[in-house]
C-alpha cells in the first residue's frame, strides 16, 4: 500500500457532524428518479403516468446510447411525471404498492461464473440491471462508452467533504459484497484496481487488506481526480473510471442476487438537522422521510449531497441516485447588527480577517454570500486551495475571453469541481460554476 499526501485543500470546521449510529427507517410511501441529476444525459422516457412498474423496470433510456437503461428505484404506479425549463424531466415519481411490491429478476453471477465469465458477457449484465450509472469517467464525470476499456478504475472510500456517509457505516457487514465487487472491476480494467482510503479515519480493517493507496490531506483529498491527479503516470490515465464505495455496493448486489438493488445508507447532517446521524432507507426516497420538517427551527437550507458538490433542494423533494448525503444549514438571509464591528469569533472564513481564525472548534456555516460580486482582484486565494494545481483565476479570465487553448494549458480538464475556489474568492466569483459549464461545453464540441 502507498501512502499519499495531499498538501492543498480545506479543513472544515462545521458543527452538525453525523454521528456513526445506524437508524433504519420504514420505507416511504413513494420514491423517486431524478433524470436531471444525471450529468450529461439526453433521457427519453419508457413509461408514462399511471404506467405498472416493478422494482427494476426501465423507466428511460439514454438518447444518446439506448443501452444505458435506467430502472425503477419502486414497485407501484407512476404518480407522477415533473418537467421543468424546456421539458427536462426533473423527476419520475413513483407511487410504492402498499401490499408489496414485484420485482424484475435478472441473471445472478457466483463467485466462480465470475473467475470465468468474459468482459462483454459481464457488461451486458451491468447494462441489463440498470446500474451502468455507477460508472463516471474523468476528465468530464460522464457515463464511459461500455466498449471502451479503461487504463485504471478507482474506488474512493473516503468522505471527506462535509458531510457524507462514513465508510465505516456503510460497509458494516458488507464486506464481501464489496471484495466481490472488486471483483466484477478487475474483469473490466486494462490496468489497474484503485482502492484508497483517508488515513484520519481508516476503513475496517478487513478493508485494509484491499486498498492500495492510503491519502492523507483536507477535503477535496477523497475526490477521485484528486487521488488521479497524484498518481497518474500517462496522459492516458486521465481517462479512468471511478465509482464510489457505496455504490460498488450495489454493483455486487445485482451481479450476486440478480436483483435491482435499492438500500441506501444516507447521512443526514448539519447544524440545523434535528438529529445527524446516518439512515439505511431507499434510493429516491423523499426528503421529508429523512427529516421531520416540524422538527426543523428557522430559516433552513436543504442541501441534497456534500455542502460544495450538492444542490439546493426542495423539502417536498427526492434524494438523486448519486446524491448520499442530505446537509440542514441556516439560510443566512437576515441582516447582522453592526455586523463590520463584530471581531468575529464565531465566523467562518478562509482568511485572517476574523477572530474565528483562532477559533479551534466546530462553527456554524451559512448560505450567505456575506457580500456581492466583484471584479478579481487577485489574491491567490483560489490557487493556494487548488488541490490540481490549477491557477483558477488565469483559467476564469481565458474562459471570459473564450481562449480555449489558454484555459486547457491552463488545467481546465484537470479540475475535479470541489467548489473550494468560489468558498474562498473573496469578490465572490462563481469560479466553480464557470469551470463546469466550461468543461460541458468543452464535452459536447468533442462529441459533435
Amino acid at each position: 500500500m502507498q501512502d499519499i499526501r495531499i498538501k492543498k485543500g480545506y479543513r472544515f470546521r462545521m458543527a452538525g457532524a453525523p454521528s456513526k449510529e445506524l437508524a433504519s427507517l420504514a420505507d416511504p410511501s413513494q420514491v423517486a428518479f431524478l433524470p436531471e441529476r444525471i450529468p450529461h444525459i439526453k433521457p427519453r422516457l419508457k413509461v408514462a403516468e399511471g404506467d405498472a412498474v416493478k422494482i427494476g423496470s426501465p423507466l428511460f433510456e439514454d438518447k444518446r446510447n439506448p443501452s444505458f437503461q435506467f430502472l425503477s428505484p419502486g414497485g407501484g404506479v407512476v404518480q407522477r411525471i415533473q418537467f421543468g425549463p424546456r421539458r427536462v424531466i426533473q423527476a419520475i415519481v413513483i407511487e410504492r404498492d402498499r401490499q408489496g411490491e414485484d420485482r424484475v429478476q435478472f441473471a445472478s453471477i457466483s463467485s466462480r461464473e465470475l473467475e470465468s465469465i468474459d468482459r462483454h458477457r459481464l457488461v451486458a449484465h451491468i447494462l441489463e440491471g440498470g446500474l451502468w450509472w455507477i460508472f463516471r469517467q474523468l476528465p468530464f464525470r460522464d457515463l464511459p462508452d461500455p466498449e471502451s476499456i479503461p487504463p485504471a478504475i478507482i474506488v474512493g472510500l473516503s468522505a471527506k467533504e462535509p458531510y457524507q456517509p462514513s465508510p465505516n457505516v456503510y460497509l458494516q457487514d458488507r464486506i464481501d459484497l464489496m471484495v466481490f465487487g472488486l471483483n466484477v472491476l478487475q474483469k473490466l480494467v486494462q490496468g489497474r484496481v484503485l482502492v484508497f482510503s483517508n488515513g484520519d479515519t481508516p476503513p475496517p480493517d478487513e478493508v485494509v487488506a484491499v486498498l492500495t493507496h492510503q491519502v492523507k490531506g483536507n477535503y477535496p483529498s477523497d475526490d477521485p481526480g484528486t487521488f488521479l491527479y497524484h498518481v497518474k503516470t500517462s496522459a492516458a490515465q486521465n481517462r479512468s473510471w471511478f465509482v464510489s464505495g457505496q455504490d460498488l455496493i450495489l454493483l455486487a448486489q445485482l451481479l450476486a442476487q440478480g436483483q435491482y438493488p435499492v438500500d441506501r445508507i444516507v447521512s443526514v447532517a448539519g447544524s440545523s438537522a434535528p438529529k445527524p446521524q446516518h439512515f439505511r432507507t431507499r434510493l429516491g426516497v423523499p426528503l421529508a422521510h429523512l427529516v421531520d420538517a416540524d422538527a426543523v427551527d428557522g430559516d433552513v437550507r436543504y442541501v441534497v449531497g456534500g455542502l460544495f458538490r450538492g444542490y439546493a433542494g426542495d423539502p417536498l423533494g427526492f434524494m438523486g441516485h448519486y446524491e448520499t448525503a442530505l446537509n440542514l444549514v441556516p439560510s443566512g438571509s437576515q441582516a447582522e447588527f453592526l455586523a463590520l464591528f463584530r471581531p468575529g469569533i464565531n465566523k467562518p472564513t478562509y482568511s485572517r480577517t476574523f477572530l474565528s481564525c483562532l477559533h479551534p472548534g466546530p462553527m456554524v456555516y451559512n448560505c450567505n454570500l456575506h457580500g456581492g460580486e466583484r471584479a478579481c482582484i487577485a489574491c491567490m486565494h483560489c490557487a493556494d486551495v487548488c488541490p490540481v494545481n490549477i491557477l483558477p483565476h488565469m483559467a476564469y479570465k481565458a474562459i471570459l475571453a473564450d481562449e480555449v487553448e489558454e484555459v486547457l494549458a491552463h488545467g481546465l480538464l484537470d479540475c475535479v469541481e470541489c467548489g473550494l475556489c468560489s468558498y474562498v474568492c473573496p469578490s465572490k466569483i462563481e469560479l466553480t460554476r464557470t469551470f463546469v459549464d466550461a468543461k460541458a461545453a468543452y464535452a459536447k464540441d468533442l462529441a459533435v
